[in-house]
């Protein structure tokens, strides 16, 4: 697979896993091939599964107002969830599922971004790299891994339901804004002109 709109594509026929048979759309995610950060949700909703794209709802849209308060754009980083169907209901997503969709469709997206920071919007995402750790405790606190850093926060949507959890968020992403500063790449250093002799 040689570029993420190939593999989009490629997965809108996806058929791997019985959240097939009750989406109406597959939301394979959206942003820049070469973003230096990315954001993984847990699974798209209603909104989601109406429009084809990732977190346009309730949620999408305090995510975006979050990421504005840093300076970052949609159209710099990528978005995407564990799994790339509404499961039924908005239920929580299957075992099964989670493996399946993250075995075939997640790890190829990010071999393909290969994003210097990784952000877990919730449990789900969170608990794909670390298994045993919750996300009260996790939330804020930068984790390296394999090359990566990755950011826990808690997911929107919690904050839309629990309102004390808002606070925890606009404190993370301040915190999101400083470790994207640590990561910065340094630019090299333009190459001197020669100097031309006479002799």
């Amino acid at each position: 697979m040689s570029t993420l709109k190939e593999l989009h594509e490629e997965m809108l026929g996806c058929v791997l896993c019985p959240l097939s048979r009750s989406r109406r759309v597959v939301v394979p995610g959206e942003g820049s091939e070469r973003a230096r950060i990315v954001f993984i949700g847990e699974a798209p909703g209603w909104h989601e599964d109406q429009q084809g794209r990732p977190f346009v709802g309730p949620a999408g849209q305090l995510l975006d107002e979050l990421m504005r308060s840093i300076g970052l754009r949609r159209e710099e980083v990528y978005i995407t969830n564990v799994v790339k169907c509404r499961p039924p209901n908005n239920r929580d997503p299957l075992p099964l599922e989670v493996q399946t969709c993250t075995t075939r469709w997640l790890s190829l997206q990010l071999q393909l971004i290969q994003p210097q920071i990784t952000v877990t919007l919730g449990r789900f995402s969170l608990n794909l790299y670390f298994p045993q750790v919750t996300i009260s405790k996790a939330h804020g606190i930068p984790r390296k891994k394999d090359g990566v850093v990755y950011f826990p926060m808690y997911h929107p949507a919690a904050a839309l339901h629990q309102a004390s959890l808002r606070q925890s968020l606009d404190k993370d992403i301040l915190k999101l804004k400083e470790v994207l500063a640590e990561a910065e790449p340094v630019p090299e250093e333009a190459p001197k002109p020669q100097q031309l002799s006479m002799f």
